[in-house]
């Protein structure tokens, strides 16, 4: 058993496609497969079960693939320790974000790693919080960029900057004559929402206090979305209200931004963090990288006075 079989039973893990794994590891499928047998065939065990499509652990494979990818992580360490003594920062960085932060600062962070910091390889991916938190565990990113407080007991957070949150107001909707929003008056039922997969909805039914009631109420559930373009298109052309970010207020249109309305006698704010394992041990990448999410960031959201207003999750 060696390294290259760990990673090959990983690959086939992560594709659940023994083609797509081979590609991934710049092999022939047929190599990968005769690896994987020998490796099988040493430790006398069936790591997967070929006869399902797509193919899937064995039981005693899950467990296999699961230590796998604790001793690769464990091996990456060693490197990462040497390159971080030595003070370097070249090397990839893989960094996952929530889709509700993404089309935001990707664009921005991209810009900033090709013209400053070409030693840097930055893969960004985009996954809901708590498929990330996952990768993260796994070893599959470096960190994550997510909304919090987490208060995980195997990661560690560290803010970078608050976002005010706002309401979207329809035009035809009574509130949108108030200058200010009152949380206290808000309705559940004039909410459009997120899908429950996303944590800004969370934040944003602590905000208003809300739940939705359930169905034996006779509460007519509406459309949930996985995007706020979407919440607010619906707004536009129906009624009621959304709750979005500051970051993506910023980014509408000047007509769609008569429909913005701040919260009256609160400054609620969501804090967005960069997650990493407690593992792990490259500094001097770690800070070059909160160097380049801030510097894409305007200076009037990284107030650390701002965290007493954060909505948690």
């Amino acid at each position: 058993m060696n390294i290259q079989q760990l990673e090959y039973i990983i690959a086939v893990d992560n594709f659940r496609h023994f083609a797509k794994a081979a590609e991934m590891c710049c092999i022939t499928q047929p190599t990968l497969s005769m690896m994987i047998q020998k490796m099988e065939e040493e430790l006398g065990v069936k790591i997967f079960d070929r006869s399902k499509h797509p193919v899937v652990p064995t039981a005693i494979g899950r467990l296999i693939i699961d230590q796998a990818r604790i001793s690769l992580k464990h091996l990456k360490q060693i490197k990462d320790l040497v390159e971080n003594e030595q003070n370097t920062a070249k090397g990839t960085f893989k960094l996952g974000i929530i889709p509700t932060i993404a089309p935001y600062l990707v664009p921005a962070i991209l810009k900033k790693q090709s013209s400053k910091y070409k030693d840097i390889e930055l893969i960004l991916k985009e996954n809901t919080t708590n498929n990330l938190i996952s990768d993260i565990q796994k070893g599959i990113i470096d960190g994550g960029l997510m909304a919090g407080p987490l208060n995980h007991p195997e990661l560690v957070e560290y803010p970078l900057y608050y976002e005010k949150f706002y309401a979207y107001v329809s035009p035809v909707d009574e509130k949108y004559r108030e200058k200010e929003i009152d949380l206290d008056e808000i309705d559940i039922n004039d909410v459009w929402l997120l899908e429950n997969e996303h944590c800004l909805r969370g934040q944003i039914e602590r905000l208003c206090q809300m739940k939705r009631k359930a169905a034996t109420d006779d509460i007519f559930i509406k459309y949930e979305s996985g995007s706020i373009d979407t919440l607010i298109h619906i707004v536009d052309y129906n009624h009621g209200i959304t709750i979005i970010p500051e970051m993506h207020a910023m980014g509408l249109s000047e007509d769609k931004q008569e429909n913005l309305r701040a919260f009256k006698n609160t400054t609620a704010v969501r804090e967005v963090s960069l997650i990493i394992s407690k593992e792990y041990v490259r500094k001097t990448m770690l800070q070059l990288i909160i160097e380049i999410i801030k510097s894409s960031v305007p200076k009037s959201m990284q107030n650390p006075e701002l965290k007493n207003n954060v909505v948690n999750l």
